[in-house]
């Protein structure tokens, strides 16, 4: 049989009896067991204790004279109704008492004459009955307490992310927004250069095409992937401040040029560094336009950096420069890139090239040509217009027999004055 639980040091009990000879012994054997004990005659003057102070036990008799000990019980339940009651009486109906414990009204009953041990245990298990429902009454505060912080505070995190997913609604409309402008200012850049010479635009075109192909390679990081895909539009634009006739003398007839004025072609880089920071501040951007003609030997410009300290983004895009604005064949094209490949151009860069030409078809080569030169199976790099504005033939269509012979008949009529620019 388990032990009863021990009580609490000085618990407060409030005993009640008109007789003071069973009065002082009540309170005698509770102090022994180290109970604070207070002890009146009068229920009236006990509620008016009850009334300031708190108490564990309540210890009542049944017969006084102010009041039975079973009323008094249910009044002091009103001030104190987590108090364990104990009624301690000679003379009561046992259908009363069960009615009085089963409502609540008393905890136990003690019959007179009592047992010490018996008083005192029972004293014991009130007072740890009181304990436990105080404890408990604690504790269902704190949860309700804890309760109604976790409403607020979730109501709170509820309004925050509501907040944040508000934020992140925004912020993805102006990442698009901003993606979408930037995408705008690279062709805007692009139509600059085609309005400056339409083969530099075509090929500026092609150009990022290449590098796109390169770019979506596992060779690179997240940030060389967007300058590799953004300098192919930008490289050539200090370009546009060249005078027209010089870049279309340095094209047709390089040997021509005066030492000023290949001086003058060979810093368009720097020109074209400084422009691309209009669209693109990052420096990795800027350092490959700037370095995009730079050879692995040593011998590019405009700083002649060698090897390793040509950024990898511009040694992947001077292969694809040489390879675009070449006037060879494409297959003639990948020969000397291949001759160069250790001495122009990166080994790694070269590898890489050519395993994108193997992986996809690469975009066709645009050139200039002759109304005469015309043949079925080349596509047009920009669509054909009469004098008018009018189309005749769109951009992409691949020539056939009939359509040059269409054109052909269109420039008798009404000479076509714009150049004609194919992919081959």
């Amino acid at each position: 049989m388990s032990a009863s639980p021990a009580p609490a040091a000085h618990a407060a009990v409030l005993i009640v009896d008109d007789d003071s000879f069973v009065l002082s012994a009540l309170k005698s054997t509770l102090e022994r067991e180290d109970y604070a004990v207070i002890a009146v005659t009068s229920p009236l003057k006990a509620l008016a204790i009850l009334a300031e102070r708190e108490f564990s036990v309540i210890i009542s008799d049944q017969c006084m004279p102010e009041m039975l000990g079973l009323d008094f019980l249910f009044e002091s339940k009103k001030l104190q109704p987590h108090t364990s009651r104990i009624l301690i009486t000679a003379v009561l109906s046992l259908p009363t008492l069960v009615d009085s414990i089963n409502r609540g009204e008393i905890f136990r009953f003690i019959a007179k004459p009592w047992l010490r041990e018996e008083l005192t245990a029972t004293v014991r298990n009130a007072v740890h009955r009181y304990e436990l429902i105080t404890h408990n009454t604690a504790l269902s505060a704190e949860a309700q307490r804890l309760n109604a912080e976790l409403t607020a505070a979730n109501a709170a995190l509820e309004g925050k992310v509501r907040d944040l997913e508000t934020q992140r609604q925004q912020l993805d409309t102006l990442n698009h927004e901003l993606a979408t402008s930037y995408e705008h200012s690279l062709e805007l850049c692009r139509r600059i250069i085609n309005t400056f010479d339409p083969v530099l635009g075509g090929q500026a075109k092609t150009l990022g095409e290449v590098c796109t192909r390169m770019a979506e390679t596992d060779h690179f990081t997240a940030e060389e992937r967007q300058v590799l895909r953004a300098a192919p539009l930008l490289c050539d634009l200090g370009l546009i401040g060249i005078p027209r006739e010089l870049f279309r003398a340095f094209r047709s007839h390089p040997e021509r040029l005066t030492d000023r004025e290949r001086a003058m072609l060979k810093n368009h880089p720097i020109y074209s560094q400084t422009l691309a920071t209009f669209v693109d501040t990052r420096p990795a951007l800027g350092e490959t336009v700037r370095a995009h003609h730079e050879r692995f030997d040593g011998l590019g410009y405009p700083d002649g950096l060698a090897g390793q300290h040509i950024p990898w983004t511009a040694r992947c895009l001077a292969v694809a420069v040489d390879f675009v604005e070449s006037n060879l064949s494409r297959q003639n094209a990948l020969d000397a890139i291949m001759a160069g490949s250790g001495t122009a151009y990166d080994p790694e860069a070269v590898r890489l090239f050519l395993k994108v030409t193997q992986l996809a078809r690469l975009p066709r080569q645009v050139c200039e040509i002759m109304l005469d030169e015309l043949e079925p199976g080349m596509v047009l790099a920009s669509g054909i217009y009469s004098p008018h504005g009018m189309l005749l033939i769109g951009e992409g269509l691949e020539l056939s027999p009939a359509s040059i012979a269409k054109i052909r008949s269109h420039n008798q009529i009404t000479p076509i004055q714009q150049r004609l620019l194919v992919q081959i």
